[in-house]
C-alpha cells in the first residue's frame, strides 16, 4: 500500500525541504513521546498515592474506585469527539488546549480541595485527556508513510509507559517526602512547560489532510485507494478489521485501567510487597511495555519488509501477545506466590500493550487520512469504557472479598484478553477491507 489516501488540497512541499521535514518529524515525534509521558503521570498519581489518600479523605476501596472511574466519565465520550474534531480542527492546537487543560485541572488537588474535588477534578481530567492518544497518534502518523509509521507509533505509545517508569519512582518519592499534593503541582507545572515548547514547534506533517497555509498534503490519491468522498465513517466502523482491533484495544486498555488504578495495591495487599518495592516493579512492568512496544515495531516493521500483510505482521502479533497475557493471569491466579512471581507479573501486564500500536496503525492503515481523526477517536472513545468499568469493579471486588478480590480481577482480566486476542487473531485483514472500502 502507498500511504496515498488523499488528494492534495496544498502544493505539495519541495523536494529540497525534505531533510528538515524529517528533522522535524522526529523533533515533533519526541514532543508527542513527552506529551504522552505526562498524559499517563498525570493518571498514575492516584494509584501510587492510593493508601494516603483514601486515608486522608477517608475513602473506601470502592469510593476510591469510583474516583478512579469518574476519570473515564467523559473520557471515552470526549475521546470520540475530539477524533471527529481533529478532522476539521487543526490537531496543533487541540494538543495545546489539552495539555492547558490538564495543568489547570491539577490545581485544585495541589491547593488543598478535598473528596467532592477529587472527583470533579478527575472528570475534568479525563474529559481534557480523552481525545489525548488518538490526536497525538494522528500528528505523528502525518509525517510518516504507511511503511514508516510502525516505529513513531510505537514510541508515541510507549510515552505512556515512559511516563510511567519516570513517575512511579518519582512521584513516589515526592508522595513520601512531601505529600501526595506536591505531586499534583509537578505534573501540572510538566504539562505548563510542554505547552510552551508546542506552541513554538509542533505542527502536522505532509502526510496530513490540509487545513492550513503551513500544512502540506499527502501526493496524489493511488489508484484503488478509499478516499473520503466514497467512504464515511459508518462503513468505516463496519469492517471485521476494525471491529476486532477495537476488541483487542479494550482488552489492553483493560489491563492499563487496571495497572494505572489498582496495581501498586494490588502488589502490596494482595501479594505482599512493601511499598517501595511496590512502586520498582510498576516502574518495571511499564519498563517491560516499552521495550514490548518498540520489539513489535521492529518485528513488524521486518514482517512488512519481507512482504508479509499487515494481517500477520499487526493483527496475528498482537493477538498472540494478548493470549500470552491471559496465560499469565490464569497462572498468577494458580501458582503460589514466589520468584517467578516476577515472570507472571510481566507477562500478565507487561507485554499486553503492544495492541495499542497495532490498532492504531491497522485503523490509520484502511481510513482515508480525512476520516482518520474520526476512526481512530471513535476507537478509543469505545476502548476507553474499559476504564471506567475496571477501577470501580475491582473496587467492589476488594470491598467484597478482601484481599481475595484481587485474584478474581485477575482472573477476569485473563477472559478479557482472551477474547481480544481471538478477536485480533479471527477478525482483522487490514488488506482485505482497504479493497472493499474502495469499491
Amino acid at each position: 500500500m502507498t500511504d496515498t489516501e488523499v488528494a492534495p488540497a496544498t502544493p505539495v512541499r519541495p523536494l529540497s525541504k525534505a531533510p528538515d521535514d524529517r528533522r522535524r518529524a522526529w523533533i515533533v515525534t519526541g514532543l508527542l513521546v513527552a506529551f504522552m509521558m505526562i498524559n499517563f503521570a498525570d493518571k498514575s498519581i492516584l494509584g501510587l498515592a492510593a493508601e494516603p489518600i483514601r486515608a486522608d479523605l477517608g475513602l473506601s476501596a470502592t469510593q476510591f474506585g469510583t474516583a478512579n472511574s469518574a476519570f473515564f466519565l467523559l473520557f471515552s465520550i470526549f475521546g470520540a469527539v475530539g477524533g471527529l474534531l481533529a478532522d476539521r480542527v487543526r490537531p496543533r492546537w487541540l494538543l495545546l488546549g489539552m495539555v492547558l487543560l490538564w495543568s489547570v485541572s491539577q490545581a485544585p488537588l495541589a491547593l488543598g480541595a478535598g473528596a467532592a474535588m477529587l472527583f470533579a477534578s478527575r472528570i475534568m481530567l479525563g474529559a481534557a485527556e480523552g481525545p489525548a492518544f488518538p490526536i497525538a497518534q494522528q500528528t505523528a502518523l502525518s509525517w510518516f508513510p504507511n511503511s514508516g509509521r510502525n516505529l513513531p507509533s510505537a514510541l508515541v505509545t510507549a510515552g505512556t509507559t515512559f511516563g510511567v517508569v519516570l513517575a512511579a519512582p518519582g512521584l513516589t518519592w515526592v508522595i513520601t517526602e512531601h505529600g501526595w499534593r506536591s505531586a499534583f503541582g509537578v505534573v501540572a507545572v510538566a504539562g505548563v512547560l510542554w505547552a510552551l515548547v508546542w506552541i513554538f514547534v509542533g505542527r502536522e506533517g505532509r502526510y496530513a489532510v490540509a487545513t492550513g497555509p503551513d500544512t502540506p498534503a499527502d501526493p496524489a490519491a493511488g489508484a484503488g485507494e478509499p478516499t473520503p468522498d466514497t467512504v464515511g465513517y459508518r462503513r468505516i466502523l463496519a469492517t471485521r478489521s476494525w471491529i476486532g482491533v477495537t476488541a483487542a484495544y479494550f482488552a489492553t486498555y483493560w489491563m492499563v485501567a487496571l495497572t494505572v488504578a489498582w496495581l501498586p495495591s494490588y502488589l502490596h495487599d494482595g501479594l505482599g510487597y512493601s511499598t517501595t518495592a511496590s512502586a520498582n516493579l510498576v516502574a518495571l512492568l511499564w519498563a517491560v511495555n516499552a521495550m514490548a512496544l518498540l520489539g513489535q515495531a521492529g518485528l513488524t516493521g521486518w514482517l512488512l519488509r519481507r512482504g508479509a500483510g499487515s494481517r500477520w505482521a499487526r493483527a496475528r502479533v498482537g493477538g498472540i501477545t494478548l493470549l500470552v497475557s491471559a496465560a499469565g493471569c490464569l497462572a498468577l491466579t494458580a501458582a503460589p506466590s514466589g520468584p517467578h512471581t516476577v515472570l507472571l507479573l510481566i507477562a500478565a501486564f507487561g507485554i499486553c500493550g503492544v495492541m495499542a500500536t497495532i490498532a492504531v496503525t491497522t485503523v490509520a492503515e484502511i481510513a482515508p487520512a480525512a476520516r482518520r481523526g474520526g476512526a481512530l477517536g471513535i476507537m478509543n472513545g469505545v476502548v476507553t469504557t474499559a476504564g471506567l468499568i475496571a477501577p470501580i469493579l475491582v473496587g467492589r471486588l476488594v470491598d467484597t472479598h478482601g484481599a481475595a478480590g484481587y485474584q478474581h480481577a485477575v482472573l477476569i482480566s485473563a477472559a478479557v484478553l482472551l477474547l481480544g486476542g481471538t478477536a485480533a487473531i479471527t477478525l482483522v485483514d487490514p488488506d482485505r477491507d482497504r479493497q472493499r472500502l474502495a469499491r
